[in-house]
């Protein structure tokens, strides 16, 4: 059973920062990439993130480019995403992705 465990939001201010995890279960994490979308209240799922299965390449929305920042760890099955200036337009769950599969995911609230 595939199983993605989301971790690590909050509440934050604006300008701040926070670590998101995604521990990952019931597949081989090591061969696949990993995405990270977010859903704020109101609106449609949205694409954040992206990782290779190597840890080698990734890409990013334009809405986060150069504040977010995603990683593995293939031994922990782990991929992390870290935010950086937050901003107010931030706040949403989180969810990591593999193919049509995602977690429970994990609220950021971005406020001053």
């Amino acid at each position: 059973e595939v199983q993605l465990v989301e971790s690590g939001g909050g509440l934050v201010q604006p300008g701040g920062s926070l670590t998101l995890s995604c521990a990952a279960s019931g597949f081989t994490f090591s061969h696949y990439a990993m995405s990270w979308v977010r859903q704020a209240p109101g609106k449609e799922l949205e694409w954040v993130s992206y990782i290779n299965s190597e840890g080698s390449v990734t890409h990013y929305a334009d809405s986060v480019k150069g504040r977010f920042t995603v990683s593995r760890d293939n031994a922990k099955n782990t991929v992390y995403l870290q935010l950086n200036s937050l901003k107010t337009e931030d706040t949403a769950k989180y969810y990591c992705r593999w193919g049509n599969n995602r977690g429970q995911g994990t609220q950021v609230t971005v406020s001053s």
